[in-house]
């Protein structure tokens, strides 16, 4: 069963998961200095946060698969949107090494499709010329407009959904 995936940039690690290990009731299943993981089971997601980022926010969106024919079914999905796909295959991101592909939506938003293979003791490894073009050379989402918390009010009376 696939697993909703959430990457938030954020400013200070302790202050976040301390903030996020209350609110989920729960600590990280993988913390690391600049990195921490959730693996929620109600509802299924895979939140993350990295301090890896210059925007604070939300940096991608996307589905963990659990097997192949997942990410299969994701792939085939994501080719039949009609934008362009970077599928990097199996590479080391956010401490892990996964087979992995990207589509960007027409408002920006990178979604990201991966099944995890095992667990890597590094952020991340360095991409090939024509990946480092496509994503800004950054490891965790390709380079695409992000949706960015300071166009969001924190606090609003009017504020819904």
């Amino acid at each position: 069963m696939k697993r909703f995936h959430v990457h938030l940039h954020v400013d200070d690690s302790g202050k976040s998961v301390a903030f996020y290990s209350k609110l989920f009731a729960t600590e990280p299943a993988r913390i690391e200095a600049d990195y921490a993981k959730w693996m929620l089971d109600d509802p299924r997601v895979n939140f993350a946060i990295s301090t890896r980022g210059s925007d604070r926010g939300v940096d991608h969106l996307g589905f963990q698969a659990e097997d192949e024919a997942e990410l299969a079914e994701l792939k085939a999905r994501a080719q039949s949107a009609d934008q362009t796909l970077l599928d990097e295959g199996e590479t080391v991101c956010c401490y892990a090494r996964s087979e992995k592909h990207w589509v960007t939506d027409p408002q920006g938003i990178a979604w990201e499709h991966y099944r995890t293979l095992e667990r890597a003791e590094i952020y991340g490894e360095s991409r090939p010329a024509a990946a480092a073009e496509v994503t800004g050379g950054a490891c965790c989402a390709p380079s695409a407009p992000r949706v960015n918390a300071h166009s969001i009010p924190a606090k609003s009376a009017s504020a819904c959904c």
